[in-house]
């Protein structure tokens, strides 16, 4: 049984916390049951109406639901331009449409603010979402082939300069990815942790103890 206020995995008959001894069961009417609860789950309009709310925070914590929901608003969103972008003559010889590239240009910053909030939820920096950089730079590197191929003859230099940047930074992306979405998965921390408050809990918290 966790505590929720410092985290501790106590016994499950344990009746107070062996770090913080805060109380982890209760008599109620029909027996003894948890006085630990939750709140509800974040449902989809709340995600979404928190995601424009917390627009420029990248403080606190968020949770997987909040987090989940509004990655799905984005995608189901982004589909709905491009569809009606097709249908508008809007949509660029680049394939990005005019409304779509608003939206997505609308939703970058509260998206990766997200993110960061939901890193925080596992006690992980938000630092961590910089591995998407590396795909980037991987690109950069695949410009580079194409430039000793094409361009320069095959440039020997140039080649294996950019075969190391595609290849390299490419399986770091790859890596950095899978590692942000299993963490993203992943349940947030019981109680309080050094980014914040739980975002599960309606009751007071204790401060953080390293």
């Amino acid at each position: 049984m966790y505590c929720p206020a410092c985290g501790k995995d106590n016994l499950e008959d344990s009746r107070f916390c062996g770090i913080c001894g805060v109380p982890l069961i209760a008599s109620t009417a029909s027996g003894i049951g948890t006085a630990t609860s939750e709140l509800p789950k974040v449902s989809f309009p709340q995600a979404v109406k928190l995601g424009f709310k917390n627009y420029f925070k990248f403080s606190g914590r968020a949770t997987r639901a909040e987090y989940w929901w509004w990655l799905l608003f984005t995608l189901l969103t982004g589909f709905g331009l491009d569809v009606i972008d097709t249908l508008t003559n809007t949509m660029g010889d680049s394939g990005q449409g005019l409304l779509g590239f608003l939206f997505k240009l609308a939703t970058i910053v509260p998206s990766f603010a997200l993110g960061v909030r939901r890193l925080h939820d596992i006690n992980r920096t938000g630092w961590w979402l910089l591995v998407w950089g590396f795909f980037p730079m991987a690109a950069i590197g695949g410009g580079i082939l194409l430039v000793s191929f094409f361009v320069l003859d095959n440039l020997l230099m140039l080649t294996v300069i950019g075969f190391a940047m595609l290849i390299g930074f490419g399986i770091l992306g790859i890596i950095g990815v899978i590692i942000t979405i299993v963490w993203g998965i992943k349940k947030g921390d019981y109680g309080l942790n050094k980014y914040g408050l739980d975002p599960r809990q309606p009751t007071s918290q204790r401060p953080y103890k390293p």
